[in-house]
């Protein structure tokens, strides 16, 4: 696994950014796409929740409350 990325996005109508490695963004591409939403809606939903976590990791954190259901015990 490569260093994090930084991306800038919009959200909650203004510009800010976040970085992640390659892997989680790959994650949060295709939960997307599972979900027929766009990254920046979904990145949106967890900025609204993350409290005084930084946003960087409380992606993480959905990411993977997303994915570890789905993986074998």
């Amino acid at each position: 696994m490569s260093g994090p990325k930084k991306r800038s996005i919009k959200i909650a109508g203004h510009r800010t950014s976040t970085s992640l490695e390659p892997d989680f963004w790959q994650a949060l591409q295709e939960m997307a796409a599972a979900e027929n939403r766009s990254m920046a809606e979904i990145i949106e939903d967890v900025d609204r929740m993350r409290g005084e976590t930084n946003l960087s990791s409380a992606l993480r954190c959905h990411i993977l409350a997303h994915y570890k259901p789905r993986s074998p015990e």
